[in-house]
């Protein structure tokens, strides 16, 4: 697939010198870029749309999901996890003790096996201390719950423990049809920074778990059909690489594949559809160019490389993933609907296809972290400033 478009326009734009901005991932950053955003929707797809604030005056709510009973189960950033049944709401207990909340790291994603009524496990990922050294890991859990206390808690996953600047740990999790577990892992390393010579280059490493999008049995096992990427003799668990930071993830189920969305350094933000040992091409090609307005590639295509389906310029800041496929919500049926970070909104995105033909705006305004179709078809929104969480439903 050949990468085109919004390149030339980020050209321009860093040759008449941008403003250097924090980092879109980074939880107070926010993003200068005047590039003109992606067309919007009319908002008539909207018409009917209800909000409600289900809770607040929370930390950093990262990962979110629901109980076959329809309980909510949600985490906090800072290493706390909680389950909602009605208006009552109940911290667990026996997390563990090696979760590390420094930067971008903490308690991240949260996600119910679908046969949980049979297996009763449950998943979350997060940053881990790892003692003897300065350096976090990422880890990937499985436990089950006896009341609100967090029991038969076993590692099933970690990247090794080589992030030193405490930042870009990605981290979504999603099942897919097969029953199979996908988990994203950002870069990790000594630093952010695109080009052929970045001193990170863990995206573009098979030999390292980090910049991944990891596939694996629901107990951490390697499937038989993974890939065999260059330079490896057998599967691994990487089933794509080249990913700067991804922190969405959904399965279309309409098609049954995995999309995934990923932030870049200064504009150029992704949307992806996730492919078999497909490289996406990070830090070696990027629509954005990097925060101190250098260029990251001459072009964003390279021979090799897969093109996003979609780019954000500005940077959104994507986090948090889901397709609608919910009765309630007829009029966006197909939809992605992808939380945006540093442009303070949620966005939906119209397909035709595999194609992005309409992105509108909603929620504006909020840091939005998270995004969940609800066993009801509402729709959760995970917002910052404070942690709280609002239902969407239409009339």
């Amino acid at each position: 697939m050949i990468r085109s478009s919004v390149y030339i326009a980020l050209t321009v734009a860093a040759a008449l010198g941008f403003a250097a901005c924090q980092r879109t991932d980074d939880p107070a950053s926010t993003e200068t870029n005047p590039v003109t955003p992606p067309q919007s929707g009319t908002g008539t797809a909207t018409a009917g749309l209800r909000t409600e604030t289900i809770l607040t005056g929370y930390e950093i709510i990262w990962g979110m999901d629901f109980l076959p009973s329809g309980e909510l189960l949600f985490a906090e950033k800072r290493g706390r996890m909680y389950r909602r049944l009605g208006q009552t709401i109940a911290e667990l207990t026996g997390l563990p003790t090696d979760i590390n909340t420094s930067g971008q790291g903490g308690l991240l994603d949260l996600r119910v096996h679908p046969n949980y009524a049979s297996n009763g496990w449950i998943y979350a990922s997060y940053a881990a201390t790892v003692p003897g050294t300065s350096n976090t890991a990422l880890k990937l859990i499985r436990f089950k719950l006896n009341g609100n206390a967090l029991t038969d808690v076993q590692p099933i996953f970690q990247a090794a423990a080589t992030n030193q600047w405490k930042g870009h740990y990605g981290s979504r999790i999603v099942f897919d049809q097969a029953g199979l577990l996908y988990l994203s892992v950002g870069e990790g390393g000594p630093s952010s920074y695109g080009g052929a010579n970045s001193p990170n280059k863990n995206a573009q490493n098979v030999q390292t778990e980090w910049g991944k999008v990891h596939r694996m049995t629901d107990a951490g096992a390697v499937p038989a059909d993974n890939p065999v990427l260059p330079g490896n003799s057998a599967p691994t668990t990487i089933y794509s690489y080249g990913h700067r930071n991804p922190q969405g993830l959904a399965l279309n189920p309409t098609t049954g594949a995995i999309w995934e969305t990923e932030h870049s350094a200064k504009g150029g933000d992704e949307v992806n559809i996730i492919q078999k040992g497909k490289n996406y091409g990070w830090p070696l090609v990027s629509y954005g160019v990097n925060y101190d307005g250098t260029t990251i590639s001459a072009t964003p295509t390279m021979a090799g490389v897969e093109n996003p389906v979609y780019t954000w310029t500005p940077s959104i800041g994507p986090c948090g993933l889901t397709f609608v496929n919910s009765p309630m919500f007829k009029a966006w049926s197909g939809n992605l609907l992808a939380g945006g970070l540093a442009l303070t909104y949620l966005s939906r995105l119209e397909l035709d296809g595999n194609t992005v033909v309409r992105e509108e705006k909603l929620l504006q305004g909020n840091r939005v972290r998270n995004v969940k179709q609800a066993p009801d078809g509402s729709i959760y929104v995970s917002v910052e400033g404070p942690g709280r969480i609002i239902r969407l439903t239409m009339e």
